[in-house]
């Protein structure tokens, strides 16, 4: 075997598209339970990781049918941004009035412009994928959201 320089840890997907056996949830009961977490603030991944380690549902889509996010788009819970993209830009938010108050901490200044070009190539691909409308544009002062 060659050796191998970095790490193989990584997360192993079920082989099959069937629940599992030992899994007792119904659909529905999966359903309530995504937005029963919704509903107290979780984002989709939270809510995932939620339901595979207190409830030992390993994945939501072979037992619904759908995603967590499938879920609550179906629902209308959904946000207007995918979670990523509003991460991203609350954290250059944070960045932004972190460089305002110190002008001259140029690893904040790095650290906020590697975060932008995330920010432009993750909107580039939402835009692609019709996601985000086609006249969507990144302004660090317009979006005040967060």
């Amino acid at each position: 075997m060659p050796k191998q320089e970095k790490g193989i840890s990584h997360q192993t997907r079920p082989v099959t598209k069937r629940p599992p056996a030992w899994c007792r949830y119904t659909a529905e009961e999966v359903e309530a339970l995504i937005m029963k977490l919704s509903k107290e603030g979780y984002p989709p991944s939270m809510i995932g990781i939620i339901l595979r380690d207190q409830h030992g549902i390993p994945l939501t889509t072979p037992v619904t049918g759908k995603s967590v996010t499938a879920v609550l788009k179906e629902r209308g819970v959904v946000s207007s941004y995918p979670e990523d993209l509003e991460n991203l830009l609350r954290k250059a938010a944070r960045l932004h009035v972190h460089q305002d108050k110190n002008k001259a901490d140029l690893h904040n200044k790095r650290a906020l412009q590697m975060v932008e070009a995330k920010i432009y190539k993750l909107s580039r691909y939402y835009k692609r994928e019709g996601v985000l409308p086609k006249d969507w544009k990144y302004s660090p002062k317009a979006i005040s959201l967060f």
